[in-house]
Parts: C-alpha cells; structure tokens; sequence
C-alpha cells in the first residue's frame, strides 16, 4: 500500500528550516496546507494523490512549501495505522516530514479553529486545516466538499471525490 512512497520523495532536497513561512521565498513560491486525506491520499496510492505528488515534487524543486497542522498530522496518522499500523504509519508521515512541515497549533488558531466550527458547522480537525490555510494565505489541499461551506475567502485546490 505505501511502498511507492519511496520513490515519489526526493531525499536530496529533504532540507527545510522553520523559518517563517512567507520570509524569504521567491514571489513565485505557492503556499498549500495540506488536509488529513490528501496525505492519506498521497501515501495509499488513493485517487487524486498525483495532484498530491506533484505539490510535493514542486516543493522539493523549492517551488512550493507545504504545511499540515499537527491536528491533521494526527488525523492522518490514526487512519493510516489502521491499515498498516502504527509503526508503519509513523514511519511514512515522518518521511513526508522533510518536504510537508508541521506546524504547532498555538492558543490564537485554537480560538480560529473554534470560531470555524462555530460558524460553518466543519469537522473538529478539519478547522485546523482551514485556520492554517488563512492564516497563512495559502492554498488548501483537500477532498472534502465541506470546506466549500467557507466560501472564497478559503482557498481550495479541490482533489477527486471518491466514486460511488
């Protein structure tokens, strides 16, 4: 199930720093937060994930930075490891560490997140991922048609739902 990961990563570029993110990036770098099923997505080999592959293989060219919250790191490790375990799934979502950071939920987007859910009625940890994402001004990996509830002041780059 997750054996392509290997060759979908390139380790030679596997250098980030946590820098702020929108300091010292060329003009041209996209900024995208990706939601929990766009790395399960990616990592099982499900649909979409080469719209997926392709955002990793720009940020590894240095043309894009990818995030994910730990609320969504977490979403995604609790999927993945009931499939492949948990040691497995560790495994995977670290790998990914060098190209997606993670990024430490603090009081002020606790309150953001909260204040989402208050209004647009999302899933708990999705957000996360919609607080991250306007934070940051960035672009939101997802499946979930949900998202679409925030209108366009969340920007989506929207993967494939799952047929039937």
């Amino acid at each position: 199930m997750l054996d392509c990961l290997w060759r979908r990563i390139w380790p030679s570029h596997a250098v980030l720093t946590n820098r702020k993110v929108r300091k010292n990036l060329k003009p041209s770098t996209r900024v995208y937060v990706l939601d929990a099923n766009a790395v399960i997505r990616y990592l099982s080999d499900g649909i979409g994930q080469e719209k997926v592959a392709l955002l990793i293989h720009r940020a590894a060219k240095g043309e894009a930075r990818l995030f994910i919250s730990l609320i969504n790191w977490g979403e995604a490790l609790y999927t993945l490891a009931r499939h492949v375990g948990l040691p497995r799934a560790t495994e995977d979502l670290k790998s990914l560490g060098t190209l997606v950071e993670s990024t430490a939920v603090d009081e002020a987007q606790t309150e953001s997140a909260a204040a989402i859910r208050l209004h647009y009625k999302l899933g708990y940890a999705d957000c996360f991922a919609a607080a991250l994402t306007m934070r940051m001004n960035a672009t939101l990996v997802t499946a979930d048609p949900d998202f679409e509830k925030v209108g366009k002041q969340l920007k989506v780059l929207a993967l494939p739902r799952h047929s039937g």
